[in-house]
């Protein structure tokens, strides 16, 4: 049985049959607090499809999680919202499309391929698409997509697809794909920009990212001359360090020019650097933290749901 900690999320997959019948309450280990025993029930496919943002749109949401500096939490971003979104009932696949493979290093795990074997056909879609945890999936990335940039260079027309015609056979079978990209500007930045709908930005907060982001969006109208309906729908303030007042006047800053784009930042949380050391997502390794609790407010705001988690 499933128990969820109502106090700080922590969850418990517990043998029904270790319960005595006599225990009526339970404490969680992580918060100390106690709290009633009773089964967390598992959502219903009504409960997912109540939960996208358009009523009677069951259409799968495409999310990249884009910026061309690195350092900014990309791959934290794009692996706790993914999770969060798993946590909270969606079935949602993760695509890394970073040479790095870092998703399956936050995740723990290790599949046997990736983006570049689905596309070059040497693994099925069965075979290639890893499940990383209960409604979520990995399409993993890693040394070998440096190959598959080439083979999309070399190609005369029609490059710019090669990612949108692997995954479009895939994507009925989820309620989100969260795509992660590398640092930089490069054929596959490119190729998600051709496949997403919707661009989430983590923006740390320092001048040189504040300066990233606007080259960003310089290479994002390039982009929107071919293709309309990919939009930049949200900035996430990332590493706020409520102490240091240059924060705190770069996030004012943002909120001026983009505010009506702005998420809730993301605090400075050490928990956010240790979880992937230990594979594990920030929901599981400190679900008490305020980098959790973060993650879980993101999820809310790209879900438009604010009952998640509650």
């Amino acid at each position: 049985m499933l128990l969820i900690c109502p106090h700080c999320k922590q969850q418990y997959n517990i043998e029904e049959g270790k319960i005595p019948s006599s225990v009526k309450n339970v404490k969680c280990k992580n918060c100390g607090q106690s709290f009633p025993l009773q089964e967390e029930p598992a959502p219903t496919p009504e409960d997912v499809i109540s939960r996208v943002v358009t009523p009677g749109d069951n259409e799968t949401r495409r999310i990249g999680v884009c910026i061309s500096k690195g350092g900014v939490g990309k791959t934290t971003t794009s692996v706790n919202l993914a999770a969060g979104l798993a946590f909270a009932g969606y079935r949602v696949l993760l695509v890394d499309t970073d040479t790095q493979g870092q998703d399956s290093f936050a995740l723990g795990v290790q599949p046997k391929g990736g983006l570049t074997e689905l596309i070059n056909e040497e693994l099925s879609a069965e075979e290639a698409v890893f499940k990383a945890r209960e409604r979520l999936w990995l399409l993993a990335g890693g040394k070998s997509l440096a190959g598959l940039k080439r083979l999309i260079d070399r190609k005369d027309f029609g490059g710019e697809l090669t990612v949108s015609e692997a995954l479009k056979p895939l994507e009925s079978q989820y309620d989100y794909v969260v795509v992660d990209t590398s640092p930089g500007w490069d054929p596959l930045t490119v190729n998600v920009l051709f496949y997403v709908n919707e661009i989430l930005t983590p923006v740390s907060l320092e001048i040189m990212t504040l300066q990233g982001l606007v080259e960003f969006l310089k290479s994002l109208s390039a982009i929107q001359k071919h293709r309309k309906d990919v939009a930049l729908k949200y900035i996430l303030p990332t590493m706020h360090d409520q102490r240091v007042q240059k924060c705190t006047e770069i996030l004012e800053k943002i909120e001026e020019l983009y505010g009506h784009l702005l998420c809730k930042p993301i605090r400075q949380n050490v928990h956010l650097s240790e979880a992937p050391t230990s594979g594990q997502t920030i929901f599981e390794f400190a679900p008490g933290s305020s980098g959790a609790e973060d993650y879980r407010e993101l999820v809310r705001k790209v879900a438009n749901n604010d009952k998640l988690f509650r």
